[in-house]
């Protein structure tokens, strides 16, 4: 079994990577978070079909286990849903030694990590990511849900008391979703680790074959850059913004085709090749750009910003980024592989680049 340890200033807790752990949850719980008077697992519809028995068929007969099965996609980190879960809890009298166990993607993390951060004022829960993208999410206690006018902007800081990551359950995703979960991993070697990154340029071009082996220590070394962020930083006042990278172009993206158009790893690579390129112009460096840009064609990424997309818009998009301070755009930039800073960066600038990288653009 692989495992990570994070440390942060609220928390210590332990991510531990294995296949076949859905099979063992009641045992773990009773090791990492005694006592538990009774579990609310949150899942979804994609998900439980699959792995919500086996989840249930690990406690014994004498735990006090319900469940809550949500609609799969962005569109459940919502207000109503919230209160869906607020009233699930209430109705079969979750207390203070209840544990909740988010087991899915990224939007059930966020969602039941929300809830349990606001239910009676915080109880605990347990992250099982089921989806690669959801390695990222599950470690660092953010935990939001998504207003009409922008995304995760209601939320809070949480940390689980354990992050349970069984990879058999990655072994049947798709290719979009290995796409969108993988380009976080690319991330943390752009921002934090460049031998990493080499490491992930030179052995994955393609995700048709997949061993576990690799997969596993693909995963641990990549949570453990966000480990070692979120024990520097746990409430993103500083070097936690890092790992935005990408993620203001990503986000205004996302928003303007309607979520669930483009999966959020796949925005946010195109906002990585921008941010790249933004790089190159504020701070005097070259990345070789095209190096990446074949590398991500290869993994099969769009690597443009959609022609259908309107300039204007997007510039007003990320303007309202949670990122956004004094009505400057501030973007996380590198300063050379590995090393990311936070820079203003003037409108123009802006305007001009995503001219350059819409497609059919030229240059």
């Amino acid at each position: 079994m692989g495992s990570v340890h994070v440390q942060t200033m609220s928390k210590q807790y332990e991510v531990r990577i294995d296949t076949g752990l859905r099979h063992q949850v009641g045992a773990l719980l009773k090791e990492l978070l005694q006592p538990v008077s009774s579990v609310l697992i949150v899942t979804d519809s994609n998900v439980a079909p699959f792995y919500l028995k086996d989840v249930i068929q690990s406690f014994d007969e004498s735990a006090v286990v319900y469940d809550y099965v949500i609609e799969s996609g962005e569109a459940s980190k919502s207000f109503s849903v919230y209160e869906q879960l607020l009233t699930k809890a209430l109705e079969v009298g979750l207390d203070r030694k209840s544990a909740v166990i988010a087991l899915g993607g990224g939007v059930v993390g966020d969602l039941a990590g929300f809830v349990a951060a606001t239910y009676m004022r915080g109880i605990r829960f347990v992250q099982m990511p089921t989806t690669l993208l959801a390695h990222d999410s599950s470690v660092g206690g953010k935990v939001a849900i998504n207003h009409r006018l922008g995304k995760n902007m209601v939320g809070s800081f949480h940390q689980p008391e354990a992050v349970l990551y069984d990879t058999d359950c990655l072994m049947s995703l798709p290719e979009e979703e290995w796409k969108s979960g993988f380009a976080e991993v690319i991330k943390h070697g752009f921002i934090r680790d460049e031998a990493f990154l080499k490491q992930l340029e030179k052995e994955w071009t393609s995700f048709k074959t997949i061993s576990v082996e690799r997969l596993n220590d693909m995963l641990a070394r990549s949570i453990s850059v966000k480990a070692d962020v979120v024990s520097e930083d746990e409430q993103e006042h500083g070097i936690r913004a890092h790992l935005n990278f990408g993620h203001t172009l990503g986000h205004a993206i996302e928003a303007q085709l309607g979520y669930g158009k483009i999966t959020h790893g796949e925005a946010v690579a195109i906002g990585m090749l921008f941010a790249l390129r933004l790089s190159e112009e504020m701070l005097n460096v070259n990345f070789h750009i095209e190096q990446y840009e074949n590398w991500f064609l290869q993994l099969g990424y769009r690597t443009k910003i959609p022609a259908s997309l309107n300039r204007e818009r997007l510039l007003q998009t990320m303007s309202k980024d949670k990122k956004v301070e004094a009505g400057t755009i501030r973007m996380v930039l590198l300063k050379r592989l590995g090393e990311a800073t936070i820079v203003n960066i003037p409108p123009e600038k802006i305007r001009v680049l995503l001219d350059e990288r819409m497609e059919g653009a030229h240059g």
